[in-house]
């Protein structure tokens, strides 16, 4: 593995902040962080872009950041997808398996099969991600290469998302003089780096609560289930307290991180905070229990909405590990308690592991994504490299996909 191959980067692009994780590969399964940067995000919202120039500049900090860090330059990343177009659902394949051995050609004419469904000519298809194979009737098979059988079936997740979405985000990149290597669902990234693979086979839901979105991930028998993004999350607290306070977005901001308590059952009646105020009046000193009356009710609407899309997924009895919080709201002291009283699981916190180099640095939630991106890159080496995507070829992508299944027809 030479130098330039060693270096991935993942790169997030989220509505409150962007961050750039520059990382050494120490061989197949090792990984070193070796830079991070981070800027504000200023040109999306409920991660979508909403302004390519300011996206690009935010994207030029983050990176810029990182690679002084690293002490090194990157030219191509990982780049995570968020946003309430995301959609996800399952599918179906069943094929004749040809020699009466499963062999590659076999499992890829399977996938295809599977992915075979009808989708908008304004959506591409980010993620079709196996979740088990049926050989014959017998369930539960992970991997079937080489298995003796007639009839192959695919049971299979595919993530979807609007092709101008996507588009944006590749241009805003490109425009920053960087290469796309993939686009990963964000969920996905993050839980490849909080979760633990039991918790993966007993059952466990991931919520990734950013500034603009929340992100859902259920896994349940090592495989994922179900996904969705909740256009709702950290900002919508900020923007609570703002109009509650009476006090600028920026300056609520800084409340809620240095004061915020997801509990007002938890905060002393004596506790005060100063609070700047607007026009340039005086701060005011106000009781922090008052702050957090104004954060409790929002989040309980937040794990309620949460809560509701896991029961309409149908796997809400399957997740016998609980609920994993991550992302930078999940910071908030408070947040795993008030989660249990809404969901009566089990909650603990995600933070980023299965990493080495500056691992106090990125030991936070708000990470979670970051890491989770140099991760997938890391896997998506060792099964070979893709294509670097541009916002041309997303079109490409799509047409040539068509043209592969009309020429396995015939």
């Amino acid at each position: 593995m030479s130098k330039g191959e060693s270096i991935i980067a993942g790169l997030d692009i989220g509505t409150t902040k962007i961050c750039c994780i520059i990382s050494e590969a120490k061989g197949e399964k090792e990984i070193d962080i070796i830079g991070i940067g981070s800027h504000p995000s200023r040109g999306l919202r409920k991660g979508v872009v909403v302004n390519i120039e300011s996206t690009v500049e935010s994207i030029k900090g983050a990176v810029e950041e990182a690679e002084l860090m690293a002490g090194c330059e990157v030219d191509s990343v990982y780049v995570g997808i968020a946003g309430g177009h995301i959609k996800g659902f399952n599918s179906h394949g069943i094929i004749a398996v040809k020699n009466k051995e499963v062999n590659q050609p076999d499992i890829d004419r399977v996938l295809d099969a599977a992915q075979a469904v009808a989708i908008p000519p304004d959506r591409e298809v980010i993620h079709i991600i196996p979740q088990e194979f049926i050989l014959d009737g017998q369930e539960g098979i992970k991997e079937p290469l080489g298995m003796t059988g007639i009839r192959l079936e695919a049971k299979v997740h595919i993530v979807t998302g609007a092709v101008t979405s996507a588009q944006n985000i590749i241009r805003s990149v490109n425009k920053a003089g960087l290469e796309v290597k993939d686009i990963v669902l964000e969920q996905i990234a993050s839980s490849d780096a909080v979760l633990d693979r039991d918790e993966k086979e007993l059952g466990v839901a991931m919520v990734d609560i950013g500034g603009g979105t929340s992100d859902l991930a259920i896994f349940f028998e090592e495989s994922i289930k179900h996904t969705s993004v909740l256009a709702i999350g950290g900002n919508h607290i900020t923007n609570d307290i703002a109009i509650g306070l009476r006090t600028p977005q920026v300056e609520a901001e800084k409340v809620k991180k240095t004061y915020g308590c997801a509990m007002t059952s938890m905060v002393k009646k004596d506790d005060t905070i100063e609070v700047p105020s607007t026009g340039g009046r005086d701060p005011r000193v106000l009781s922090r229990q008052i702050l957090c009356e104004i954060i409790e009710p929002r989040l309980e609407e937040m794990f309620n909405l949460i809560k509701r899309e896991i029961d309409i997924s149908g796997y809400s009895e399957l997740i016998a590990s609980g609920i994993v919080l991550t992302g930078g709201s999940a910071i908030m002291s408070g947040m795993p308690e008030l989660a249990e009283k809404i969901f009566k699981l089990p909650v603990r916190r995600g933070f980023p592991k299965g990493i080495g180099g500056l691992v106090d640095v990125v030991n936070n939630p708000m990470y979670a994504t970051s890491v989770g991106l140099v991760l997938f890159g890391l896997k998506a080496q060792q099964f070979g490299k893709k294509p670097k995507l541009t916002d041309k070829n997303l079109f490409d992508k799509i047409f040539n996909r068509m043209k592969e299944w009309v020429e396995d027809f015939f």
